[in-house]
């Protein structure tokens, strides 16, 4: 049986005692108050770096590796979320969320003290790889440390940590950048992380470290599914590299990435995924989907508004900041135990939300439409993928056997990173395809300094718009089939 199959006898999973109280009762407190603020750090650095990357990148005369400093962090993490999911089932998630942070510390000191931007781009690849192996790491420790009851809540508290920094992280990041320089939007993380960590490390070695049968003999890394996710991680990152210049020697690259990621990507996710089979895999598949198409799509929302309404970068960026609120919301409805009967029902009308956000967006290209009707139309896309991304995760952790919840889960994220790498690269190319211009190039745009064609835009946000009405129809399989069946 495949370590991604879903979880048979109910039997398996460790009875744990009803405790009182939500996950800031006295019995999670600590644990919860650790792991969200490790969130919410790594949500405020996500948020800030993309204010000071463009000024960093034309500090080290590196503009020509600007997309390199996004795609090294995704691509690395891959590797990182399959290495941090068979640590974590083969001795619990405590060293893989520990060696995670450190690495990620260490990436954004190396970015920060960069004198050249091929050791900028070489920070944000190793700051990915812990970032990797932190996310699959706390999905571990959700799925051992919290009862089942709790879980919707504990994620619904993850969504929630990107709220304040989706609204203050741009501008910090840009306070911060004038007066003292891009390098402490990058330095200044690593002290702050400290504190978190030493609240939640003792808290999870109490509850979730070690084993889940410490009584078993120790199983050994799976050196086939280890040389997998390195193929996924290279794959991924030579899809991007010929993504960025549509010349006839970039199908080299990219024909040679596919060919390291479709082996990689059938062997690491569950088996049925692209076929959508029921239950584990259609979660799976779904969160790729959603979150490929949503991000694909609002990466471009910015870009549209300065080249095409003429807004200043910082009121582009905040055009977003609703939907954080929002996206929260959607996640604070989903984990009401009240909602899990229609759990499926919510996650289908998300993905519609999604896809009527994201044909709404390009609307703003017409002149006499308001240009601040976009916020509230990405608002209500923003609400769909709270309802759908959060429980994606509680529904991925119900259908896991404990031991085999870190490699459910680095599926998950591998096909939610993946899905953003794919569908940004091909709405990346189809964009320039049609004269919008290096996908690179578009975080270096000031207000009316580009010519991109309205229809370059259009090309990206209606294919992302089919995508997401296909998640709406993957959610309708989520249930497994039954044993008797």
């Amino acid at each position: 049986m495949s370590a991604l199959e879903p979880r048979v006898p109910e039997m398996t999973a460790p009875v744990q005692a009803p405790s009182p109280g939500g996950i800031l009762g006295a019995a999670y407190r600590t644990l919860s108050i650790g792991i969200i603020s490790v969130v919410f750090l790594i949500a405020f650095e996500a948020t800030a770096v993309g204010t000071a990357m463009p000024v960093a990148a034309r500090e080290l005369d590196g503009v020509g590796l600007y997309a390199f400093g996004f795609s090294a962090y995704f691509t690395t993490s891959l590797f990182g979320m399959v290495l941090s999911g068979q640590w974590a089932d083969r001795q619990g998630p405590l060293r893989p969320l520990t060696v995670g942070i450190g690495a990620f510390a260490a990436g954004l000191v190396c970015s920060g003290t960069a004198q050249v931007m091929g050791v900028f781009v070489l920070g944000r690849a190793v700051q990915g790889f812990g970032g990797g192996l932190v996310i699959v790491a706390l999905y571990v420790v959700v799925s051992r440390a919290y009862e089942e009851r709790l879980r919707p809540a504990i994620m619904a508290a993850f969504a929630a940590s990107w709220v304040v920094p989706s609204i203050v992280g741009p501008l910090a990041a840009g306070t911060v950048t004038e007066h003292l320089g891009w390098r402490w939007v990058f330095l200044g993380i690593p002290a702050l992380v400290v504190v978190p960590l030493c609240v939640a490390l003792p808290a999870i070695r109490r509850t979730a470290s070690g084993p889940v049968d410490p009584d078993a003999p120790p199983v050994a890394f799976d050196r086939r599914r280890i040389r997998l996710a390195l193929g996924i991680s290279v794959g991924a990152g030579l899809l991007q590299y010929a993504a960025q210049d549509l010349k006839w020697w970039s199908l080299v690259p990219g024909a040679a990435g596919v060919a390291l990621l479709v082996p990689a990507v059938l062997g690491l996710l569950p088996r049925g995924t692209y076929r959508a089979r029921r239950g584990l895999p259609s979660v799976v598949l779904l969160r790729g989907v959603a979150a490929g198409s949503f991000i694909a799509a609002e990466s471009f929302v910015p870009l549209m508004l300065v080249t095409q309404r003429g807004l200043s970068p910082t009121m582009a960026g905040f055009s977003l900041a609703l939907g954080g609120v929002t996206w929260a919301g959607g996640s604070w409805v989903q984990s009401k135990g009240r909602m899990a009967p229609y759990r499926e029902r919510l996650m289908v009308g998300g993905m519609v939300m999604v896809a009527l956000a994201i044909v709404a967006a390009p609307a703003v290209l017409i002149e006499s439409v308001p240009v601040w009707t976009l916020a509230p139309a990405w608002a209500v896309g923003c609400l769909g993928m709270g309802l759908v991304i959060g429980s994606t995760s509680v529904l991925l952790l119900k259908l896991s056997a404990p031991e085999q919840a870190g490699s459910n889960s680095a599926a998950l994220q591998i096909s939610d990173a993946l899905a953003n790498v794919v569908l940004l690269a091909a709405g990346g190319a189809a964009f320039a395809a049609l004269g919008g211009g290096a996908v690179g190039a578009a975080h270096a745009v000031t207000a009316g300094g580009s010519a991109s064609h309205p229809a370059a835009f259009v090309v990206v946000f209606l294919p992302m718009a089919c995508v997401a009405l296909v998640g709406a129809w993957v959610a309708t399989r989520l249930e497994p089939v039954p044993e008797s069946a």
